[in-house]
């Protein structure tokens, strides 16, 4: 079998990128995930999308790959080409991981996701969109709200001032948002309380890997605790060490609401194969859908992989569980290219150009 892992490499197109180093993890997911495949007759490589080219198209009509890994998160730096991905390999008859253009794009636009959550009565917070300073204004929701991007996902613009309990902070974080990413702010009702995340795999059916939780620290104390860009994916600073990922301990009551919310957010937005919901848990113990993730971090040392290890399935295992979910859901499906054996050609040295090379990217726990 022959799997091209395809991603992005698009961290160093901007002078100034708030999302870089989300752009740049992206890239040794993929080398983790074709070293973990690699084995048993499967030929796994990754192929890069470089900036803004489109020339992987080519590349894909010539190694006609039996399955794509879609890794993408950006086309040329920008978050929304994330969604581009699905619809031009569907165009190429190719078979891949992951969730639908459609879903991907309801899931980064934020407001929209939340809209078809509430049409589908799965609860998340209320929440207000900004598109001009004025409308900040005219924001009418309980106090303390948080504030972000309304089209990014890695916690990309989230920091301490994010969560706001007066107005001309409120304003502040609005206008922040729109000065540095050119987009609306969407300002929603901040959920006092833990953070969950439900990782989710299969489609039919589909199951719900050991729950996890961020435990917030020291760094945290008087100060929102709130997953930021810094407790993400800056190594070195006090947020990103004393916010790990670690087991979520609920009563079997609690953890079955958790799941069945996060099962019927990822049904609302028609997602597929794999991802996570995130959730704040109130203090009255409702869960708050606050993010889909369809596309989740897959590397080794995040959330994801932790949680299937913590389910008995090392990072080989996961790794060809992935492929067989995506395999299982196209074979059934009469739009997916069928092939027979032996015909997805192999890339040899005299085409290696077309596959991305290495890198020496920092590693990310979490």
């Amino acid at each position: 079998m022959h799997i091209i892992l395809l991603h992005n490499r698009d961290h160093d197109l901007l002078e100034d990128d708030p999302g870089r180093e989300a752009r740049e993890d992206v890239v040794r997911v993929a080398e983790s995930l074709a070293h973990a495949l690699s084995r048993d007759g499967v030929n796994a490589e990754p192929l890069a999308i470089e900036g803004d080219k489109l020339d992987f198209m080519e590349a894909l009509r010539f190694l006609q790959p039996d399955l794509v890994v879609n890794l993408c998160e950006s086309l040329a730096a920008d978050s929304r080409g994330e969604m581009a991905v699905p619809c031009l390999l569907d165009a190429l008859g190719l078979p891949y991981t992951g969730s639908s253009a459609l879903s991907l794009g309801l899931a980064l636009h934020k407001p929209k996701a939340k809209d078809v959550l509430r049409a589908h009565g799965v609860s998340t917070p209320a929440s207000f969109l900004v598109k001009k300073r004025e409308d900040a204004l005219a924001v009418d929701l309980p106090w303390p709200l948080i504030v972000k991007p309304a089209r990014e996902d890695a916690s990309v613009g989230m920091d301490f001032d994010s969560v706001v309990t007066e107005r001309s902070a409120l304003v502040r974080a609005c206008e922040s948002v729109l000065r540095t990413f050119h987009q609306p702010a969407l300002v929603e009702q901040f959920i006092p309380g833990r953070e969950v995340y439900v990782p989710l795999l299969g489609n039919n059916p589909r199951q719900a890997l050991p729950l996890t939780e961020i435990h917030f620290g020291r760094a945290f104390e008087n100060r929102p605790n709130i997953v930021s860009y810094r407790a993400k994916w800056e190594e070195e600073s006090p947020e990103y060490r004393d916010s790990p990922t670690g087991p979520c301990r609920l009563d079997a009551v609690q953890e079955a609401r958790c799941i069945q919310t996060a099962l019927e957010a990822f049904a609302a937005l028609d997602c597929q194969d794999y991802g996570r919901v995130d959730l704040r848990l109130s203090p009255e113990g409702v869960p708050y859908v606050i993010d889909i993730n369809p596309n989740c971090d897959l590397h080794p040392g995040a959330g994801f992989a932790k949680a299937a290890q913590a389910a008995g399935m090392d990072y080989a295992a996961l790794a060809s569980r992935l492929v067989e979910v995506a395999l299982e859901r196209t074979h059934g499906n009469p739009h997916a290219r069928k092939k027979g054996p032996g015909t997805a050609r192999r890339a040899d040295p005299a085409n290696r150009n077309l596959l991305a090379g290495g890198t020496g990217l920092r590693h990310r726990a979490g």
